[in-house]
């Protein structure tokens, strides 16, 4: 189970570099929502089942609705 909590960890690390460096918000967004839901899972791991159902429910279900829903109100902004 060791293993599997470190394999965790360097995916999470991996997707925080990855959303830093990521040009599309887009993209972004999906990579963050990956982060939220491996967040989740590790808070499962560490007997936390509170905390994980909270990251899982805002991190990667309302956040990602509102980056999403601001990216389309935004998007064409600058075509005009």
């Amino acid at each position: 189970m060791e293993i599997f909590n470190m394999m965790l960890l360097i995916i999470l690390i991996a997707c925080s570099i990855a959303v830093a460096r990521t040009k599309n918000l887009l993209s972004a967004v999906v990579i963050f929502t990956g982060y939220s839901l491996i967040m989740a899972v590790l808070w499962q791991q560490l007997n936390a089942p509170d905390l994980a159902i909270t990251e899982a429910a805002v991190g990667a279900g309302i956040t990602t609705l509102l980056f999403i829903g601001t990216i389309k109100r935004t998007a064409g902004r600058d075509e005009k």
